[in-house]
């Protein structure tokens, strides 16, 4: 079997691969092909008249096709791989510069993701770890372009927004947080968070002061801790979680206004019904408006499939 070394003028350094090694590091198995439909819904509430939330659904196509062969048709078939990429932000300090926050916040990931993600045709343990880091310096090179813009236009000093997004590669999701907007796997009918609220009750609840959420003030729940911009001038914590989807799966991303009118299983409930995801956002949605409606209120939904032919999208 063959083998490849490194720089043999240290011998410290010095490696040894076989091809099957190398093939296995750098090509391994064809991932699954993934597809995934999408619903996606903001409603102001029913107490504010203006909406600080907003929200992106994102995809991405990598495609490969024959331009010139003298190969026999069909015998190079084209491929086209897809990754996707979701978010919500809901912003704080003022309905003008909130929703100019969430909307910076969004803009700012759009302009980084297009120019700095690397898309691996494999992802192997090292580039899972490195999407890590980058979407952790995504949040915080977003934190800086609003705490720059304070400085630039005092009216905005102190706005903030939260931000919690998932990005796709074949069968991984990355799942970034900054605030309390959340993050949910539903799988087999169970409801899982993925996202810890970086919030004063939450604080409460890991030092042991109180033993749930549900044992804290409104106020407790809905005081921040942790956000892009706002007035924290270091840097911020930015929660990144790595998830293997299965077919069938959904994330859910969603603002505190669904979270704080409505429990989880109220919400897992509604997703256990056999409907599209627009279908399940708007009944989201309405059961918020339906327990008060106190905040602005915004879902997105993603329903994966490993099997192309499932889904249409």
């Amino acid at each position: 079997m063959g083998e490849f070394h490194s720089d043999p003028s240290s011998e410290d350094t010095v490696q040894e691969f076989s091809i099957d090694e190398l093939a296995a590091r750098f090509f391994g198995p064809s991932a699954p092909a993934v597809r995934a439909e999408f619903g996606a819904i903001s409603h102001p509430g029913k107490v504010r008249t203006s909406n600080e939330d907003h929200f992106a659904v994102v995809r991405r196509r990598r495609s490969r096709d024959v331009v010139l062969t003298n190969l026999p048709d069909g015998f190079l078939p084209p491929s086209e791989d897809i990754g996707y990429g979701m978010a919500v932000a809901d912003g704080v300090g003022g309905a003008v510069f909130g929703e100019l926050a969430s909307m910076i916040a969004l803009r700012t990931a759009w302009d980084l993701t297009s120019s700095a993600f690397k898309w691996p045709f494999k992802m192997s343990e090292q580039e899972a770890k490195e999407m890590e880091v980058v979407l952790q310096l995504y949040g915080q090179l977003i934190h800086r372009k609003l705490v720059d813009r304070g400085e630039v236009d005092p009216r905005t000093r102190g706005m903030g927004t939260t931000i919690t997004g998932a990005m796709t590669v074949g069968a991984e999701a990355f799942i970034a947080h900054v605030g309390d907007s959340r993050a949910y796997l539903f799988r087999g009918g169970e409801l899982q968070r993925l996202t810890r609220d970086h919030t004063l009750a939450q604080q409460l609840v890991d030092a042991g002061a109180i033993s749930s959420l549900a044992e804290a003030s409104r106020v407790m729940r809905n005081t921040l801790v942790n956000c892009l911009g706002g007035h924290h001038r270091e840097q911020i914590e930015v929660d990144v979680h790595r998830v293997e989807l299965a077919d069938g799966d959904s994330l859910l991303l969603c603002t505190d206004g669904l979270t704080d009118m409505v429990p989880e299983d109220e919400i897992g409930a509604i997703l256990t019904r056999p409907a599209d995801p627009p279908t399940t956002c708007r009944a989201l949605v309405q059961k918020a408006l339906d327990h008060g409606g106190r905040d602005n209120v915004t879902v997105v939904l993603a329903r994966f499939a490993m099997n192309p032919q499932r889904l249409s999208s």
